[in-house]
């Protein structure tokens, strides 16, 4: 066990990049999405397809607190539906709900990383697990399916409190569910600047780059595969 977590007796994971990854090498640009509008969205150029996500994403944030699946699917439509106007993808309403659908209740949209369940099962015979993820309402059955919701004791997802990462109120949420001391925590996250909103309330962080994009310089301790908090 990293020597880190030796004197704590909390420790929080990030779902994404953290615990498993996405099956099309996109979160949101699912096989589902890239089976209907792939050949009309290869016509795109990078900046095209970079302005279409941002004006999904700024719909998707505008109001996050979502409580329900089909309220999630209600909010993947109607991005699935921005991209598709912006980028002139004429998806139709049947495909646009087919993708959205698809991105909340198709389980095979994640691969877990190797070694979770093992990492999880391990560590929750000395600690007490939880989640604080960016996510919408089928995390719950995202994360029976990669195998861990036995090992976790409470959660934190970002859908229920209406805000995302590195707001405060995430980690507030986190520490009173736990009821531990900030300082006998620790979260492992994929994002310097997540890890940077936990720091900041007092947790101990950990960047963890299984996906290369997130192998940056940093002054947190570094882990490339979640398999080191166990060796």
């Amino acid at each position: 066990m990293l020597d880190i977590l030796r004197d704590k007796k909390v420790i929080f994971f990030d779902v994404g990049y953290t615990l498993d990854m996405p099956a099309s090498g996109d979160w949101m640009f699912t096989n589902k999405f890239l089976e209907l509008a792939g050949e009309k969205l290869k016509q795109k150029t990078e900046t095209e397809i970079q302005q279409a996500r941002d004006a999904g994403l700024r719909f998707l944030v505008q109001d996050h607190l979502i409580k329900t699946v089909e309220a999630e699917i209600r909010n993947f439509f109607d991005y699935y539906s921005i991209v598709s106007d912006r980028l002139d993808l004429c998806l139709s309403a049947d495909e646009r709900n087919q993708i959205a659908r698809d991105r909340a209740c198709n389980m095979k949209n994640y691969i877990p990383y190797p070694g979770i369940k093992e990492v999880l099962s391990t560590l929750s015979k000395t600690h007490k697990l939880g989640i604080i993820s960016d996510t919408w309402p089928s995390i719950e059955p995202q994360l029976e399916y990669i195998g861990v919701s036995q090992y976790l004791s409470f959660c934190t997802f970002s859908c229920f409190v209406g805000v995302f990462k590195p707001d405060k109120r995430i980690y507030s949420d986190a520490l009173d569910k736990c009821g531990v001391p900030a300082e006998e925590t620790v979260f492992i996250d994929d994002a310097v600047r997540n890890l940077d909103g936990a720091a900041a309330s007092g947790i101990t962080s950990i960047l963890i780059a299984a996906n290369p994009e997130s192998d940056v310089e940093t002054n947190y301790l570094k882990i490339h595969d979640i398999r080191e908090l166990i060796r």
